[in-house]
C-alpha cells in the first residue's frame, strides 16, 4: 500500500522546513558537520509532522469545528479528497495515532487507554485491508488479522477497565 511521492523531498530540505519553523535542530552541527544524511529522512519527516501538528493544535480553538474545518479544507486542497495518497495518509495516521496513544515511553498502560489505542489500530487494519489492491488475498489476510487480535485487546481492556471500577470480576487463568 506504499504510494511514492511524485516530488519527494530531501532530508537537506525538510531540516530546512524545520529550521524555517522554528525548531530545535535535530542533530548537533558539531557531532555532524555534514549535515543531515539520506537515512535521516523518515525520523526528520516525524519531528516535522510533530511542529505542524503541534502548530494546528496551537492555532484551533479545542472543539472548535470551525477551526478544525480550515484545517481540513486546507489539507483537502494540498492532498485531494480522493486519492489514493490521502486514503494511505489516513490509515498512517491512525496507526501513528493509536502507537502514540498506547504511550510506549511509560512504564504502565492503562487499560482505558489501552482498549482506545487499539480501537483506533482495529480502524487502521480493517481499512487499510479495504485499500488493498483487488486480488491481494494474502495482504488484506494480514491486516485483518491484525485487526482481530486488537478487536480481542480492546475487548480484554474494556473488561480490565470494568474490574478496575468495580463493574466485573477478575477472570481466572
Amino acid at each position: 500500500m506504499s504510494i511514492s511521492s511524485e516530488y519527494p523531498v530531501s532530508a537537506d530540505q525538510i531540516d530546512r522546513a524545520l529550521v524555517a519553523l522554528g525548531a530545535e535542530p535535530l542533530f548537533d552541527p558539531e557531532m555532524r558537520p555534514e549535515g543531515p544524511q539520506d537515512e535521516d529522512r523518515r525520523r526528520l519527516l516525524g519531528a516535522l509532522l510533530a511542529k505542524v501538528e503541534l502548530e494546528i493544535t496551537a492555532a484551533t480553538r479545542l472543539g472548535s469545528d470551525e477551526d478544525e474545518g480550515e484545517v481540513l479544507l486546507g489539507w483537502i486542497e494540498e492532498a485531494g479528497p480522493d486519492s489514493g495518497m490521502t486514503n494511505n495518509v489516513l490509515v498512517n495516521r491512525l496507526h501513528r495515532t493509536g502507537v502514540q496513544l498506547l504511550g510506549l515511553d511509560e512504564d504502565e498502560t492503562f487499560p482505558g487507554q489501552s482498549a482506545a489505542s487499539m480501537a483506533i489500530v482495529v480502524s487502521a487494519d480493517t481499512f487499510g485491508a479495504h485499500l488493498r489492491p483487488h486480488g491481494d488475498v494474502e495482504g488484506v489476510r494480514s491486516a485483518l488479522g491484525r485487526a482481530e487480535v486488537s478487536v480481542i485487546e480492546v475487548q480484554q481492556s474494556m473488561h480490565n477497565l470494568r474490574v478496575a471500577i468495580g463493574d466485573a470480576e477478575e477472570e481466572e487463568e
